[in-house]
């Protein structure tokens, strides 16, 4: 009889569930990680309100931070028992897409084409990180062995939010001395603003109105933090940037007005770096985009993972330059994970990220 474990899974819009499903069985190319902590993503909260689709029964979630329980028999280079995290995606690093370098939209072809974020597998095509036990496949291009003294909180924004964050620093191509907009303070816009400050920018703008997101801010490396409830963010990062306008503007909220926004603080020839996962259609008006003649920039990035950018990230943070463990405000076991959607999902009680420790 098959062992059984405890896990997250999607019933239908709006229940999330703790269930028991078989442990899964391992393949030559696959590794099973005995999950030690987790979290739970702004994307999850999409496929819980049923804004993203998928399947009822998957086991939902892709922030993994474990120990290899068992390996594929063709895997080489790690031992069981060691510790690892894996990333949000999960790319073979033999596919099309990989060989473009373009390893996040890594999937199987579709009778319209290649599936798009095809990359992103746990808890989207496969069963995800929020369980007892992850499978994850092609082992030995994602899986990443964490440095002795780093604690599993120190990594656990690496496998997504650091990695989306630092993206939209990088696609929108930060150079030192540039000013950025950083719209919205979440767990990926700080990291937004983090990768900003590591890329050399010298004026940072956060846009947030939660307090405690404006202090984290700043320490993220936010030189101002524009609280849009008390006025127009446009106006005032205008005034900030002496009406020249943002190198740089990074969309970590995924709406439309935010998005608007980004797009007219950016300077001629300026870019638009967007994080945001949009529910509805995005409209771009035509003076913001002075009628498709400004020189502008719109990149759309997708979380990097595989097992170098892992390594690179936890350098990162072992380096000193980086301390993530300031955004993980709440923590719950596997069996309360319930109650940490409902407190996740709406935004109570200071949330930035929950621990989940099975």
């Amino acid at each position: 009889m098959a062992r059984m474990m405890k896990a997250a899974v999607f019933v239908e819009a709006n229940r999330i569930v703790l269930d028991e499903k078989p442990i899964p069985e391992v393949g030559p190319l696959d590794a099973l990680i005995r999950i030690t902590t987790t979290t739970i993503c702004g994307t999850d909260v999409h496929i819980l309100k049923g804004e993203y689709p998928v399947a009822r029964g998957l086991t939902i979630g892709h922030e993994p931070v474990g120990v290899i329980e068992r390996l594929g028999s063709a895997v080489e280079g790690y031992q069981e028992g060691q510790r690892v995290i894996a990333g949000a995606i999960t790319p073979s690093g033999y596919s099309a897409a990989c060989l473009c370098g373009c390893s996040s939209q890594d999937g199987p072809r579709t009778k319209h084409g290649f599936k798009p974020m095809g990359g992103w597998r746990f808890g989207n095509t496969i069963d995800g990180s929020q369980a007892e036990y992850l499978l994850v496949p092609d082992a030995m291009t994602n899986l990443a062995p964490i440095p002795d003294a780093l604690s599993d909180e120190q990594v656990l924004m690496c496998p997504d939010i650091m990695s989306t964050g630092f993206s939209g620093a990088e696609s929108g191509r930060v150079r030192i001395g540039d000013a950025v907009a950083v719209f919205a303070q979440g767990p990926i816009g700080l990291c937004a603003t983090a990768g900003a400050r590591l890329m050399g920018a010298s004026l940072i703008i956060g846009v947030e109105a939660v307090p405690a997101r404006m202090e984290i801010a700043r320490k993220m490396g936010a030189d101002h933090v524009v609280d849009f409830s008390k006025g127009d963010p446009v106006a005032e990062i205008l005034r900030l940037t002496d009406g020249r306008g943002v190198d740089v503007a990074i969309e970590a909220l995924g709406r439309q007005e935010t998005f608007e926004a980004a797009l007219r603080v950016l300077r001629p020839g300026g870019t638009l770096s967007s994080l945001g996962v949009y529910s509805t259609d995005l409209k771009i008006p035509l003076d913001a985009f002075t009628a498709g003649l400004g020189d502008h920039k719109i990149v759309t990035t997708l979380c990097p993972g595989g097992k170098e950018r892992m390594r690179r990230l936890m350098d990162v943070i072992a380096s000193g330059r980086l301390d993530a463990r300031a955004m993980v405000t709440h923590r719950f076991k596997l069996d309360q994970i319930e109650a940490a959607y409902e407190l996740f999902a709406n935004q109570r009680d200071g949330v930035l990220k929950v621990a989940i420790t099975p």
